[in-house]
């Protein structure tokens, strides 16, 4: 278990009796019982504060009340997040069918919770940057929602599992995860028995990874009233060219990560010569070799100042679907790498302006950032470990796997503190 992980369920346990305390939020505008207020940013504040707004379009009490007791259950049972494990931690007669009931075969829309946990996150923790990072959630049998079997770059290796992806926040000391698309391959679209009984909405239909990503981010930035940040994408399956045209097309500012053998055509004026036909992008980052320039970045306002080398170079794409090649206009090649060039540089292409290059290497590292959180909290209480068949209970469980991300990491962030209603 991971040190934020053992804090948060040692805290959470901490002056328990050998039944954990049940949360019970009240309707909206009504006085809500906790009992004796906790420490100012202790997981038990974040999650008073946070269950509030989270789950006020929740027109039930009971519903309320489910969703914090899940909630509380992500952050406190150790081990595997089953419903059987988090009721028996939580107690009480039928505790289990209700939490099962509460995921798998209520009508609550998850929307609305995720968008009060975006608005609740904005305001506690101001994001610099969105990043779309892709979750790969390895299953045994062929019946969980959106299972397939296919080839993952990472793991060298042909594997069985749901793919998704998460749409995250980061800002100075807080990565968290805000919106999710399950990818549905067509084995799963165009079999109606499958739909059927996974009771997948009829307006779903068939898509790459790289349109889950863009769809992800237009479902947010589109109808949230969220602020327009960069969006950063690093999706080793995804087609590059695709997903930052389908951003593109949706005025959503990106900086999508390419690979080394991408195609590109130089348009800079600073590389005359090189225009001709198209190049690698390793090959373009050679040639502009002395266009490179230094930018001292921090990670966080509490860190030490780094250096990184930032190139970049004025190039013109073309993304292909099918039925044919569609223009996406000129765009960045930006490579960020060490000033000592040790090593390859990352490679990003972005419709931003070359004004905005101070800002690159740390919105580059807010992949990095997401990367580490999903390992160090969100693994850890238990959003791959859903075993229902559901595509709505999918949903509901990484939305309020999410809140208890959130709940984390505020609550063990300097500088970070619960957003206290007015």
């Amino acid at each position: 278990m991971s040190t934020v992980s053992h804090r948060l369920t040692a805290d959470l346990t901490a002056s328990r009796t050998s039944r954990p305390t049940v949360l019970r939020p009240a309707g909206p505008g009504q006085h809500q019982e906790w009992g004796p207020p906790p420490a100012a940013d202790s997981p038990e504040a974040v999650l008073e504060d946070l269950c509030g707004p989270l789950f006020a379009s929740l027109r039930r009490s009971d519903q309320r009340r489910r969703g914090a007791e899940y909630v509380q259950g992500l952050l406190s049972t150790g081990g595997r997040k089953s419903i059987r494990n988090m009721a028996a931690l939580i107690g009480g007669s039928g505790t289990g069918q209700r939490l099962h009931h509460f995921i798998c075969s209520s009508t609550w829309d998850w929307t609305p919770v995720r968008r009060a946990m975006a608005d609740y996150l904005i305001r506690a923790a101001p994001p610099q940057a969105w990043v779309v990072r892709p979750m790969t959630i390895p299953k045994v049998g062929q019946h969980s929602v959106g299972v397939s079997r296919y080839f993952s770059p990472d793991e060298g290796q042909t594997l069985n599992a749901q793919r998704a992806v998460g749409v995250w926040a980061v800002s100075d000391g807080v990565s968290a995860p805000v919106n999710w698309r399950l990818h549905l391959p067509q084995t799963w679209i165009k079999d109606g028995l499958r739909r059927n009984q996974a009771s997948i909405p009829c307006e779903v239909e068939p898509e790459t990874i790289g349109d889950c990503a863009v769809t992800a981010c237009q479902e947010m930035l589109d109808g949230w009233g969220l602020p327009q940040r960069p969006v950063l994408v690093d999706i080793g399956e995804a087609d590059p060219l695709a997903t930052i045209a389908g951003l593109r097309a949706r005025g959503i500012p990106s900086l999508v990560k390419v690979a080394g053998d991408a195609l590109l055509t130089v348009t800079d004026p600073g590389l005359t010569g090189h225009g001709a036909r198209p190049m690698s992008a390793h090959g373009i980052m050679r040639a502009a070799r002395n266009m490179g320039r230094p930018v001292t970045w921090r990670r966080s306002a509490t860190t030490a100042p780094r250096t990184s080398l930032v190139t970049t170079v004025q190039v013109g794409v073309r993304g292909s679907r099918p039925g044919g090649a569609r223009e996406t206009g000129r765009l960045l090649l930006v490579g960020v790498g060490p000033v000592d060039r040790s090593s390859a540089p990352e490679l990003w292409l972005t419709d931003l302006p070359a004004t905005r290059a101070a800002a690159f290497p740390q919105w580059a590292d807010g992949v990095r950032r997401v990367d580490q959180a999903f390992d160090d909290v969100t693994s850890q209480v238990g959003i791959r470990d859903y075993v229902g068949r559901s595509y709505s209970g999918w949903h509901r469980h990484v939305t309020l796997a999410s809140a208890a991300h959130t709940v984390a990491v505020l609550s063990t962030t300097a500088g970070a503190r619960p957003v206290r209603a007015s």
